[in-house]
């Protein structure tokens, strides 16, 4: 699996560099800054983008703008954000555009590599792999969306966890209910979300990010 990988701080980005050359991750490309993030991702087209929010020059939103626009170059593009902030407005855009995989971590939040490594995976198959910060606060400042309205609290639960990219088993430890009673939730989910059989769509992904844009 190639991935294109910005990181401001050295250490860290040797260190990422190192603990992925471990798991047989090809480094395409490994930079510091935002400066011509966007073309790199696109002159190296990897299988995951994994980049800081905040990088030279301005220190401010480079590396998601950067996403964004090597996004519209290459649609589907799984991207994982490695921060320290959660930006909202970015983060959300990230999330609408719908069509590829999408992670958000926060790097205090990190505490093994088998955990950081399966979110990569995860990623890069388009699935989701969400901070429980990063969607709390996501969260907080939703705005009011008639089908989301419509879930019960404990669909609310379900999709939460669905978006910290929890499998059925593990929603179904942490809810302490029966995997059967999980299933049938995220099928009230998806019929709330108006989301029907297609397979051309993963329904999982399209519920998560109705749920964290909306």
């Amino acid at each position: 699996m190639r991935v294109v990988l910005a990181e401001d701080l050295f250490l860290l980005r040797q260190g990422l560099i190192q603990l992925l050359e471990a798991y047989e991750f090809e480094i395409a490309a490994a930079v510091s800054s935002g400066d011509g993030l966007a073309e790199t991702i696109a002159r190296h087209r990897p299988d995951i983008a994994i980049l800081d929010v905040r990088l030279p020059p301005t220190f401010t939103t480079e590396g998601l703008q950067a996403a964004l626009r090597a996004r519209r170059d290459m649609p589907g593009l799984p991207i994982l954000v490695l921060s320290q902030h959660v930006e909202q407005m970015y983060a959300r855009e990230l999330l609408a555009d719908g069509t590829g995989g999408v992670g958000y971590l926060l790097k205090d939040s990190v505490f093994d590599d088998a955990q950081f490594i399966d979110a990569i995976r995860r990623v890069a198959k388009g699935g989701t792999a969400m901070d429980p910060a990063v969607v709390s606060q996501l969260m907080a400042s939703r705005a009011r969306d008639e089908p989301l309205d419509a879930l019960t609290a404990r669909e609310r639960n379900v999709l939460e966890l669905m978006a910290q990219g929890c499998s059925n088993t593990a929603i179904a430890q942490r809810l302490v209910v029966t995997e059967g009673a999980v299933a049938k939730h995220i099928s009230n989910i998806f019929t709330k979300l108006m989301l029907t059989q297609d397979g051309d769509s993963n329904r999982r992904v399209l519920a998560v990010l109705a749920y964290l844009n909306s």
